[in-house]
């Protein structure tokens, strides 16, 4: 099965092809085109819907002809369109869901609305095999940070998530203390990679609370107070805070993660999400797995599959196929996990 994915949550535009031949495989990346309005957000410190969605507007047409080109994949090979619904900005979302409602009524497709969420856990699926149930999976992004146990393709336990401020979030909001750009995170790991002790020792929120929640506004008060401290901020007291955040936010996941992992005896832990393709958090979670002496494989993303994708739209409409009526498709920008 051949799937045209659609993706325009946020600040990107992205469509792309994916081809799965059984559900027990992995799924074969044909295309994945994104367009980015990042750097008009950057300029002003964070994205603006109606900026993001403008852009959108230019870019969908373009990407989705791009999307189909190579390989001689054109509309009569493709078998689906899949598209996000939510969760996310309510105008970058219509400009997917009616380009896609669109080609499915003059390419006379089926659709099948995904969840954004859902569609960062399957972007492990996406060139990769040997994946087993039941499997956990972290979320972390700029919007989400999320701990669910997967049961099988459909079925999905959430445990566990934010209760204020998401872990890339927290990176941003931090990194505008420190006169970083938007976004910070890639950023302060770079900073963060220089520098090899923990001077400021910030808290760790929620780390041995009996759930599976998280909470991170905190830590930006913290770094304020460090902050206000210093007379003047300087690029050395700018890496040791980068360095000092990283390794709390860090540790909170990981900690959780794998007290997760042994609670429901997972066969796989997966990685998703934009924080996800920091190195360091990736390094992490497989030196913990060494020092823990388990054995089970960890699984992430090819860094450029982190970020928000089509491919990974499709790749979750694909396990997860359950068709539409176009007609009465609509965008959800509160969306979640059942």
């Amino acid at each position: 099965m051949t799937i045209l994915g659609i993706e325009t949550s946020c600040d990107e535009t992205s469509a792309a092809i994916v081809k799965g031949e059984s559900l027990k495989d992995k799924v074969k990346l044909i295309s994945n085109v994104i367009a980015s309005s990042l750097s008009l957000h950057s300029k002003t410190g964070g994205i603006i819907p109606e900026v993001a969605a403008r852009e959108q507007v230019r870019y969908i047409i373009p990407v989705v002809k791009k999307a189909i080109l190579p390989l001689e994949v054109h509309k009569d090979l493709v078998d689906a369109i899949a598209v996000t619904v939510g969760p996310g900005l309510i105008g970058s979302l219509l400009v997917g869901i009616e380009t896609a409602k669109t080609l499915a009524f003059l390419w006379n497709k089926p659709i099948i609305p995904v969840n954004h969420l859902i569609g960062h856990i399957y972007a492990n699926w996406i060139e990769n095999a040997g994946i087993e149930f039941p499997a956990l999976s972290l979320i972390v992004s700029g919007g989400h940070t999320d701990l669910v146990l997967l049961k099988e393709h459909g079925k999905i336990r959430w445990l566990g998530g934010t209760r204020d401020d998401a872990a890339g979030e927290a990176f941003d909001k931090i990194g505008r203390l420190l006169g970083l750009s938007y976004p910070a995170g890639s950023q302060i790991e770079k900073l963060a990679d220089e520098v090899s002790n923990d001077i400021y020792k910030f808290p760790r929120p929620l780390i041995d609370s009996n759930d599976f929640d998280f909470s991170f506004s905190g830590l930006k008060t913290a770094a304020l107070r460090e902050v206000q401290k210093l007379q003047t901020l300087g690029e050395e007291d700018v890496k040791n805070i980068s360095y000092s955040l990283q390794q709390a936010i860090f540790d909170v996941l990981i900690k959780k993660t794998f007290t997760a992992a042994e609670k429901f005896n997972v066969k796989s832990i997966l990685l998703g999400g934009g924080v996800a393709a920091n190195q360091t958090l990736r390094k992490r979670f497989k030196l913990e797995i060494e020092n823990l002496k388990l054995e089970i494989p960890f699984f992430v993303p090819e860094k450029r599959l982190c970020t928000d994708n089509a491919a990974m739209i499709a790749a979750a409409a694909f396990y997860n196929y359950k068709e539409s009526n176009w007609r009465k498709l609509i965008a959800d920008p509160e969306l979640y996990f059942d």
